[in-house]
């Protein structure tokens, strides 16, 4: 009930993961830890958006298939690309997530990215830029406090600035997990072993300013 389990090797970590090898490596690896890195931002909120309905692991196991389907999540590559003539070959893939609309959501969204980036230098610049202050989050960063964060204002006002730009699948709640996951917050449990590496990585990072390159 406090959303942490000990696992194998004796450390205490966010229940979430429920020690599945893989899943658990994603957990210390890779989540909460800040992103600023312009094709990792891009790819993740295009498999968040992919994750609408599903699973994360679901979406994790297929990720290799996703990046070769998709160019890796180049955005350049991809905005140049048409997605009715792509599609036929993504919905015979099934080593990825073949629904139409968040396929075409990826092309749709890469041309939407070369225009941020246009204007504001890199996609990190104008993310990070909405990096939530400690008045939004919990005083205590326990499991009831964290879980009951599925979306919050910055992740709707986000949400809500890109579907002005166009963006698609970009719903405040596929927001708030890409926030989760880039770092732009830290909720990894109090009590996780993670939590304070994670925090440590936060106060080191330099948020990349307006203009500059990703």
């Amino acid at each position: 009930m406090d959303g942490l389990v000990r696992g194998e090797d004796g450390e205490v970590r966010c229940a979430w993961h429920g020690n599945l090898p893989d899943y658990m490596r994603y957990h210390d690896e890779e989540w909460g830890k800040p992103v600023a890195d312009d094709q990792r931002l891009f790819e993740k909120l295009c498999l968040e958006g992919f994750q609408s309905g599903l699973s994360w692991l679901t979406i994790l196991r297929k990720r290799e298939n996703f990046r070769a389907a998709f160019s890796g999540f180049d955005y350049h590559d991809l905005a140049q690309k048409d997605a009715d003539q792509m599609m036929g070959t993504h919905l015979q893939d099934a080593g990825i997530v073949r629904h139409r609309g968040k396929i075409a959501s990826v092309y749709n969204n890469a041309r939407r990215a070369v225009a941020l980036e246009a204007e504001f230098g890199s996609l990190a610049s104008y993310f990070w830029s909405f990096e939530p202050g400690p008045d939004e989050r919990p005083a205590v960063a326990d499991w009831n406090s964290l879980r009951a964060m599925g979306n919050t204002p910055t992740s709707t006002r986000i949400s809500k600035e890109l579907k002005k730009r166009g963006w698609s699948f970009v719903g405040p709640t596929t927001v708030y997990a890409f926030m989760q996951a880039m770092g732009m917050v830290n909720d990894h449990v109090e009590g996780c072993v993670c939590r304070e590496r994670v925090e440590q990585l936060r106060e080191g990072f330099r948020r990349p300013a307006k203009g500059e390159r990703g």
